[in-house]
């Protein structure tokens, strides 16, 4: 049942795009005048469809990795009267745009998708500028490098003034790269330190073992727990544990685990007053691993908010520039071998986690679908032979040379292009199987 369910939310994600995608290529084919010989859902031999017009709508049995417009004379070499609507009668920047259209349909569903969300959904998180560290994993790349928790960050590499999200966004991409970190400590010193975020093998992005500080409130409490018996309530923000600062979640999972069982002081704000309670952790087995737990779910506090249309795209453009310039960082790091492609996520990963975001609701599923169209837009511009981003690129070559290509050269470009995406076909599903076995 689980398998069924991972493929139809596969099938519903995969289809918008395939749909979204070639429907940018056939509309500007239109536009152009270009007879649009096939649609087709997938690669490969054709299982059924139908016909309207001069062409030919159909499901082919290659499915989950994209679809194609076929449009005449895209092929060539085709013998007799040439064809005025033939794809390659038309001007090079005519096919340069009909190329092109398919990626930007992608961030046009992206951009809507995400305004939609924000004018309903729009998270109020409580960010500040030159954030405060409220967490240091020990022997992480921050702590080596001299960071504590406290300190206010005022600068990251060329960043000054940075959000949380813009510190994320570098940490992600300068796996094995050193960045140069302005701190603040709590004496107002200031200090230029090197983090080199260190790779994550497994998520294949840097990480620097640090975190935001971050009000840490109860969002429910579990029924016979310490927690409840303390008189712990929902909406109650924990402010100390043991007499220390609590400035983050994972520095209460800290204390927790330190106590070895014995009790905890923990002081909490309630209606603007503290209060101080003392808990004992009990050893519990949750999802495989062992905690010291007792008894809350912590939550952030984080406001949603209904934005209007104007300003929910804004930041729905905003967001989309974000992600795609960690796209961009991402496969920089890649290509420089300081990252690891293993993050790459393939059919099997991208249907277990459509089926997540779809149990989760509308917001979940839609905010995917969005990053996974901009993803998908993204890597169709990569000029890679077959792909679009390939045949921009062979286009202005061609007009930059005043002449077309040999076909002798196309072919063999095109022919490398295939090689390339269906060692990559291979790869994304190795990597995939390989994720669920060790996970």
């Amino acid at each position: 049942m689980n398998f069924l369910e991972n493929v139809w939310w596969l099938l519903v994600l995969i289809g918008v795009m395939i749909l979204i995608h070639e429907l940018g290529h056939y509309w500007a084919a239109r536009i152009f005048d270009v007879k649009v010989e096939a649609f087709s859902f997938g690669f490969g031999p054709r299982l059924f469809g139908f016909k309207r017009g001069e062409t030919d709508f159909r499901f082919s049995l290659i499915f989950f990795f994209g679809g194609y417009v076929k449009m005449a004379g895209q092929e060539g070499g085709e013998e007799g009267v040439p064809d005025p609507r033939s794809v390659l009668a038309k001007p090079r920047w005519q096919r340069l745009l009909i190329a092109f259209a398919g990626p930007f349909m992608n961030v046009v569903l992206a951009v809507v998708l995400v305004t939609g969300l924000f004018t309903v959904h729009f998270p109020k998180v409580p960010v500040t500028h030159s954030p405060l560290v409220g967490y240091v994993t020990a022997d992480g790349a921050a702590a080596k490098a001299g960071i504590k928790e406290g300190d206010r960050i005022l600068r990251v590499d060329d960043v000054n003034n940075p959000t949380w999200e813009d510190i994320a966004l570098k940490e992600i991409a300068s796996a094995n790269r050193p960045m140069l970190v302005l701190v603040e400590h709590p004496d107002k010193q200031q200090e230029v330190i090197r983090v080199t975020p260190t790779l994550d093998e497994r998520n294949g992005v840097g990480i620097a073992g640090w975190s935001e500080e971050m009000p840490v409130q109860v969002e429910s409490v579990e029924p016979g727990m310490e927690a409840q018996h303390a008189g712990l309530k929902k909406g109650d923000r924990l402010v100390k544990a043991n007499g220390e600062k609590i400035l983050s979640t994972p520095k209460l999972h800290d204390i927790m685990k330190a106590s070895g069982g014995k009790p905890v002081s923990l002081t909490y704000l309630r209606d603007g007053q503290e209060h101080t309670v003392e808990v004992t952790p009990r050893y519990k087995t949750i999802e495989g691993q062992p905690r010291w737990l007792i008894g809350v779910r912590l939550e952030s506090p984080v406001t949603y908010v209904a934005l209007p249309v104007v300003q929910a795209f804004e930041e729905s453009v905003k967001a989309n520039a974000r992600n795609a310039g960690l796209i961009f960082q991402f496969l920089k790091g890649i290509v420089e071998r300081r990252m690891s492609p293993k993050s790459l996520e393939g059919p099997i990963r991208i249907a277990q986690i459509s089926t997540e975001a779809a149990r989760e609701g509308p917001s979940s599923f839609f905010g995917l679908m969005a990053m996974v169209s901009l993803n998908l837009a993204i890597f169709n511009l990569l000029p890679i032979p077959i792909l679009d981003g390939g045949q921009i690129l062979v286009l202005l070559i061609e007009m930059l040379m005043g002449r077309d290509l040999s076909a002798t050269v196309k072919e063999a470009v095109f022919k490398v292009g295939f090689v390339f995406l269906m060692m990559m076909v291979v790869f994304v599903l190795y990597n995939d199987i390989t994720k669920i076995l060790t996970s």
